[in-house]
């Protein structure tokens, strides 16, 4: 039995320690806002939190998250700027890779309330967005980040 907790609810799971977070996040819990990419941990679709830092659900252990609080699209409030400047911005085209898009910026915003271009650049590397929809994904967390600390 591996007990965590997720989106803020304690959470016994009876899984193979090494299965991906991910594939338990959505089969298991039924949180399918985190989505299945690449598999590879190259895309970023993933991305979920893992005592607040993103990771890439789909090549890391449930094991590993074992005792550890984790985060998913889910657990983050619609009233959040990030989730807001995204709607208000219509960040999304196809909309598939928002949510780990949306993750990380998350992360970077808790990290740094003020994110210059090359501090989003960096964090945003590792989630691609077939779209190309990057401008608006910048344009969003130069936003959010201005909600948070007017």
């Amino acid at each position: 039995m591996i007990e965590l907790v997720v989106n803020g609810t304690k959470t016994q799971l009876n899984s193979n320690p090494d299965m991906p977070l991910l594939w338990a996040l959505r089969d298991d819990l039924h949180l399918t806002g985190t989505k299945f990419g690449c598999g590879m941990s190259l895309c970023g679709a993933c991305t979920v939190h893992l005592d607040g830092q993103p990771i890439r659900s789909c090549v890391t252990p449930i094991g590993d998250a074992a005792g550890r609080h984790v985060t998913t699209i889910e657990g983050v409030p619609q009233s959040h700027p990030v989730k807001q400047a995204w709607e208000a911005l219509n960040v999304p085209q196809c909309g598939y890779c928002q949510s780990g898009q949306i993750m990380s910026a998350c992360a970077l915003l808790a990290e740094k309330k003020r994110p210059t271009d090359a501090d989003i650049d960096s964090a945003m590397a590792g989630n691609i967005c077939r779209c190309g929809t990057y401008p608006r994904i910048k344009n969003a967390i130069l936003t959010a980040a201005r909600e948070i600390t007017p």
